[in-house]
């Protein structure tokens, strides 16, 4: 008896090219096949922000974008800004015996309604007292917080991964004590604003979830 015909799901699928936001040039961030649309909605893309910028020295700067919208008639997927992080062994390279590593987290909110977990890095050219690095913390926590709600997303984005952000810490809390590196090890984006202004959780999952439920 004839084994019945198995349909082969890998040609039924299509090639959807993924996009960048337009603070990043709407660039390609790469492909990825799905059989339904609906299926890339939520996934997260990961590139480096050399390869969107051709900028060697930025290579240890990870970002994440998550599909959120999907054209068929185009086959492309298109993102937002889900969040950076440097690569640990950059991290690591930048640590110093006799040192302090002084660490803060944030959560923020830009002026156009977004909320972010950010997290700022401080490293000393010695080892200081435990007083210090509160006084350290403080101005860098007050820093994050405040230029937050002076900027869109878009804005605050480019300070984080530029240098701007970790240049106007470095300025304010090397009065407290001779620092040597001030970096944005990461950042997360929690919520977006609404329809109705309120914010919501920026996780954007599949539409079929919901059906399976």
């Amino acid at each position: 008896m004839p084994r019945p015909r198995v349909r082969d799901k890998w040609r039924l699928k299509k090639w959807y090219e993924v996009v960048a936001p337009p603070l990043f040039g709407s660039v390609t961030l790469g492909t990825t096949p799905a059989d339904d649309p609906r299926k890339l909605i939520g996934r997260i893309m990961e590139t480096t922000l050399y390869d969107i910028t051709g900028d060697f020295s930025l290579v240890h700067v990870h970002l994440y974008f998550q599909i959120i919208d999907v054209d068929e008639e185009s086959l492309k997927a298109y993102t937002r800004f889900r969040g950076h992080e440097l690569a640990r062994d950059y991290m690591k390279s930048l640590i110093r015996r006799k040192s302090s590593k002084i660490q803060g987290i944030f959560n923020v909110k830009t002026k156009d309604g977004y909320g972010l977990r950010i997290t700022g890095v401080v490293l000393t050219t010695y080892r200081c007292k435990t007083s210090q690095k509160k006084a350290i913390r403080k101005i860098m926590g007050n820093i994050i917080v405040s230029r937050a709600s002076q900027m869109t997303l878009d804005e605050l984005i480019k300070a984080m991964l530029f240098g701007q952000l970790a240049n106007e810490i470095f300025e304010a809390a090397k009065k407290i004590y001779p620092l040597r590196k001030v970096e944005i090890y990461k950042s997360k984006l929690l919520t977006v604003p609404g329809p109705d202004g309120k914010p919501q959780p920026a996780v954007v999952v599949s539409p079929l979830m919901y059906e399976a439920r």
